[in-house]
């Protein structure tokens, strides 16, 4: 059931990026490389995170597109800056050469900061048949809070300050829960939003999201030592190899499997307090839990 959900609206997200990025009156260098990198591939849980959610609230799913969009830019984005020679320094993502690797490092810092400032114009567009200006106003501040400081970057700067030293078990949740889990949160909140929640089903839901992010940070700690280099697209071993602090480093691998089974069970737990139609929701939250890439 899942699997029909997320094909079909993986196809529709990938035909309404296409169109987001042929439509800019643009050097066609730059659209080359913003569409390289959204192209990738990917799981696409984001978005399917915002389409699962407004499924679940009765919502027709395809009135999120936009929006989706707008989370799929700013987490390229945020792919394309961290893999570069300043960051990172990788020279796979998904299988593929890294957008710095194929466009060279300028281009690839323009094309990270053009998917960036192009996300807000896309949900700002957002049809008002969909949603209302005040709707609109909200999810652009959100998910500039979710991307910005208080969220993504701030828990990229704590990263990147974390290489190489013994960190904490809470600096290290502070970490992922801003780098990853802001975002996945957002995805959620976006996908209520746009649904008309009130604040009762908007709190389980960020309580929700909460736990699935950690889970999913948790999972990509795990598969970083225990997983498939061909189904990861990259090389696995980069956290160690860049003396960063993990979750099986801390707690064991053990330990880090406990901690994934109890996100994963407090996830559940607040998406049945939301009383909504929520298969494709615990549906994500199982793949999260055993995903292999």
């Amino acid at each position: 059931m899942f699997n029909v959900f997320a094909k079909t609206y993986k196809q529709l997200l990938e035909d309404e990026l296409q169109t987001l990025i042929a439509r800019l009156d643009a050097p066609p260098v730059i659209k080359e490389a913003m569409f390289y990198s959204l192209s990738a591939g990917g799981k696409r849980i984001r978005p399917l995170l915002l389409f699962a959610t407004m499924e679940a609230f009765g919502t027709d799913p395809k009135r999120g597109l936009m929006a989706a969009a707008a989370i799929e830019m700013i987490h390229t984005y945020s792919l394309i800056h961290d893999d570069l020679p300043s960051m990172d320094n990788d020279d796979l993502r998904r299988g593929k050469p890294t957008n710095h690797k194929v466009f060279g490092d300028a281009i690839a810092t323009l094309a990270g900061d053009a998917l960036l400032t192009y996300s807000f114009e896309v949900m700002g567009n957002i049809p008002e048949e969909y949603t209302s200006p005040e709707t609109k106003i909200k999810l652009i501040v959100e998910m500039a809070k979710a991307a910005g400081t208080e969220g993504m970057v701030g828990g990229q700067v704590a990263d990147m300050y974390g290489e190489g030293k013994k960190i904490t078990i809470e600096e290290l949740e502070y970490i992922h829960i801003h780098k990853t889990g802001k975002i996945l949160s957002f995805c959620v909140t976006a996908g209520a939003l746009l649904s008309r929640a009130v604040p009762k089903q908007l709190n389980n839901l960020a309580l929700f999201a909460h736990h699935l992010g950690l889970a999913f940070q948790i999972q990509d700690d795990i598969l970083d030592i225990e997983g498939n280099e061909e189904l990861i697209g990259k090389p696995v071993g980069s956290d160690r190899d860049n003396q960063k602090s993990t979750y099986p480093l801390l707690l064991s691998m053990a330990g880090a499997k406990n901690a994934l089974a109890e996100h994963i069970q407090m996830a559940k737990y607040y998406l049945a307090n939301t009383n909504l139609k929520t298969t494709m929701l615990n549906e994500i939250t199982d793949l999260v839990a055993t995903r292999d890439h």
